[in-house]
């Protein structure tokens, strides 16, 4: 897979956590150093380990869908994408709002950290399902989660609308991993035109 393909979808699946941290960010107003990297820390590492699962899953079940892998896999990303699209379009599942509870520690770190990643759950089938390995791209995706994090932290803290900030990361992210769905379909020649 390219590189830059490889960026691109980690830089989608980001997404959902650089939109939670924003939100973070504002609401904490000043987030210290150690608060921006147990978030970021947490994020990444999620965001690292759900591919592979996905990809193990996707061992399992591979044999059995070959022959049409590529729709398997664009099926997933259009799910995936579609639903960030949507949420980001309609303003479904917005990010928190402004508890005083710190969110970059204990379980409510722990519970974002898990619900930002779920979609690299599906991505790292897809990923099995096409034979790719996922060694490589868990570690970019996990990287670039872990920047993503850090940055919209601190972003969040000089930030004062998040929720349209927010919004168009999920369109964007969304319609990335669409294209990229479209993409294997046109390498497969699976495509009309």
């Amino acid at each position: 897979m390219p590189f830059l393909t490889l960026l691109a979808i980690a830089v989608a699946l980001a997404m959902d956590a650089f939109a939670v941290a924003l939100a973070t960010g504002i609401c904490l107003g000043r987030a210290r150093a150690a608060q921006m990297l147990r978030m970021a820390l947490a994020f990444g590492l999620f965001q690292a380990l759900m591919p592979v699962l996905g990809w193990l899953l996707g061992l399992t079940v591979r044999q059995h869908i070959e022959a049409y892998d590529h729709w398997a896999a664009f099926a997933l990303l259009a799910l995936v994408g579609g639903k960030m699209i949507w949420e980001g379009a309609t303003g479904g599942d917005e990010a928190p709002g402004c508890e005083p509870v710190d969110r970059t520690r204990g379980w409510p770190l722990m519970v974002l950290a898990v619900a930002t990643s779920i979609d690299a759950l599906a991505v790292g089938l897809s990923f099995a399902v096409l034979g790719e390995s996922i060694w490589l791209p868990a570690l970019v995706i996990g990287v670039v989660c872990f920047a993503l994090t850090a940055l919209g932290v601190k972003i969040g803290c000089l930030a004062r609308r998040v929720s349209a900030i927010s919004r168009y990361a999920e369109v964007l992210g969304g319609l990335v991993l669409v294209g990229i769905g479209l993409k294997i379909l046109a390498e497969h020649q699976a495509l009309p035109f």
